[in-house]
């Protein structure tokens, strides 16, 4: 009988995470779905989870505050064969503005939440001498943005703790890779942007839209299966040749 296979998707409320944890679902992998805020929206994710056969558990947590961390990690009755590193917060203003608390948000969410999880995870992981750890980053990550400086300063940290962290647990059979999206349609973007700025955002990629959570969700999954085993420590973009 095969072995069952769990994931913990970290931000499975927002549209990136539900999207991954549909296509987890989809391909037989039961859930841990993390959320902070987005009640309605997990309980709605959970329920469309089931409709796979998939076990799906929502997990409350402020990934702000290292104690919350650790009551998730040691929730899980079962630790994750696979773990999602899809949580994250932006920010958007000049940077001789940015005051230090955004500093520290951004940093403790989108740099020190991924490292303690993958910490709490790893363990199980290279004891079964098997695990899949994909981190979320951003386009602006590579690149860097204007008036993002914080968001991709956070970003590029979460790059160079995959490639690093990768080397070392490629010995026990673990990868570590990062999916880096570009410009997705969701509410991230329509929070910081109007629909004359998304069409303007839209018309500089060349294939002249924007990408869907799904197609990102997609890639995920392709990194999760046995085919996949030989790549890690790697950066994917799927932003539609926005930048290469």
């Amino acid at each position: 009988m095969e072995k069952e296979k769990w994931a913990l998707v970290t931000g499975a409320s927002g549209g990136i995470g539900s999207a991954i944890s549909l296509k987890l679902a989809e391909a037989g992998y039961h859930l841990y779905l993390h959320y902070w805020r987005g009640e309605v929206e997990i309980q709605k994710l959970a329920e469309a989870c089931r409709e796979y056969g998939a076990a799906a558990v929502p997990i409350k947590a402020d990934l702000e505050i290292v104690e919350e961390i650790g009551g998730l990690i040691s929730s899980l009755s079962r630790k994750p064969d696979v773990l999602i590193n899809n949580a994250g917060i932006t920010h958007y203003g000049l940077f001789t503005e940015t005051p230090i608390i955004d500093l520290e948000r951004l940093y403790r969410v989108n740099v020190r939440a991924p490292f303690l999880l993958a910490q709490g995870c790893a363990p199980y992981m290279i004891r079964q001498q098997y695990g899949r750890i994909i981190n979320i980053s951003s386009i602006w990550g590579v690149t860097g943005a204007s008036c993002e400086v914080l968001y991709s300063m956070t970003k590029g940290a979460l790059l160079s703790f995959t490639k690093a962290l990768a080397k070392e647990l490629a010995p026990s059979q673990v990868t570590v890779n990062a999916v880096v999206p570009g410009a997705i349609e969701g509410k991230l973007l329509r929070n910081q942007f109007n629909d004359e700025e998304l069409k303007l955002i839209a018309s500089e990629i060349p294939m002249g839209r924007l990408g869907e959570p799904e197609e990102i969700a997609s890639l995920v999954a392709y990194l999760l299966q046995p085919d996949a085993k030989y790549i890690t420590g790697q950066v994917i973009s799927p932003n539609g040749g926005w930048y290469t």
